[in-house]
């Protein structure tokens, strides 16, 4: 075993690194040939579910990357089978809700979660990782209102309308939903830190749809319970959402060590709004992978420039890995990241 790099940790905790720590999105999957083989046998929740396979998507990007820290292959949909949630992740489409949730009624049938019976690969499956890696490993889950998102409109959408209308009939369900929801995250996120990742972070892929006032009265009291109830966990945790820029501030807000800025947003700005307190993570455009590497690096460059001297950065995209794009352009860029001045 390698001498364990923790540079990832020292960034998201604003100490002195001796290189900027890089880590993406989707790594684990979609463009390495260890996960698109097993995908000709197993389903995504298969694999999810299976300790072994699901360690195995892990750790490859890891290893021919040469990344700062590894994130676990799961989906943010599995915790939610086990409270009642009827669905599948449907290849090209995503996850469908069998039964969407269209009452008070729908909510109240939603159960409790106990990690270790109702998931009882998470364990071992973290065991297995901390086994084999030589760089902190990334826990995760989905925030309550993507999480809400989906279940109320059964399937991914662009537009949200489900959703709105749910929030704006009957805001007593929706603020039970998303108490619930919020519940189970807090319980999930806790297991996976007893079972011993070192860093968690909260996708809220979808909240950026809503304007300021209603992510202020509907979301954002929940993602920050969320926050909360992990703090004196002593470990880095990451708010990371898409479209935020409107509400950066609010988002910002919860009791974290590190934001997340997507690609729309400018690092500059970002830093200005979140405060030095802070670490960020961001934020190249993943469709930047596709270009030339004279449009890559500039890019890279502007990013850095951007950054300044913002105490604590962790290179990242704006969002996750195209399945168009190639490892050897990612492994190229890790390189070039961990080795600027």
């Amino acid at each position: 075993m390698k001498r364990f790099n923790d540079t990832f940790l020292k960034a998201a905790r604003r100490e002195k690194v001796d290189h900027t720590p890089v880590w993406y999105m989707r790594q684990a999957g979609r463009t390495f040939p260890e996960y698109l083989k097993l995908r000709e046998r197993y389903s995504v929740l298969e694999i999810s579910k299976t300790p072994e396979l699901a360690a195995e998507v892990t750790v490859a990007p890891v290893a021919y990357y040469g990344v700062d820290a590894a994130v676990m292959f799961a989906d943010i949909m599995i915790p939610l089978q086990p409270i009642g949630v009827d669905l599948d992740l449907v290849e090209n489409v995503g996850p469908v809700i069998q039964n969407p949730i269209t009452s008070l009624t729908d909510i109240k049938k939603l159960k409790e979660i106990d990690p270790d019976s109702d998931l009882p690969h998470l364990k071992p499956f973290i065991e297995i990782l901390l086994q084999r890696l030589p760089v902190p490993i990334i826990g995760f889950c989905g925030a309550p209102f993507t999480l809400a998102s989906y279940l109320i409109e059964g399937k991914p959408t662009r537009e949200f309308v489900k959703t709105k209308s749910f929030i704006y009939r009957d805001p007593k369900a929706w603020h039970l939903l998303m108490d619930t929801l919020t519940t189970v995250m807090i319980v999930y996120l806790k297991a996976q830190i007893r079972y011993g990742v070192h860093s968690v972070q909260i996708f809220d892929s979808w909240a950026g749809y809503l304007n300021v006032h209603d992510y202020e009265e509907y979301v954002l009291p929940y993602s920050k319970r969320l926050f909360n109830e992990l703090n004196g966990q002593k470990i880095p945790r990451i708010h990371f959402g898409t479209n935020t820029n409107h509400f950066l501030k609010q988002f910002s807000s919860v009791d974290c060590e590190v934001v997340s800025i997507d690609w729309r947003n400018s690092m500059s700005v970002a830093s200005k709004i979140v405060g030095r307190k802070k670490a960020l993570q961001g934020n190249l455009d993943p469709v930047v992978l596709l270009s030339d590497w004279s449009i890559i690096k500039r890019e890279v460059d502007r990013i850095f420039d951007e950054v300044g001297d913002h105490p604590g950065f962790i290179f990242n995209l704006g969002h996750g890995i195209l399945p168009e794009t190639k490892l050897g352009t990612v492994k190229r860029l890790t390189k070039y990241v961990q080795e600027k001045k």
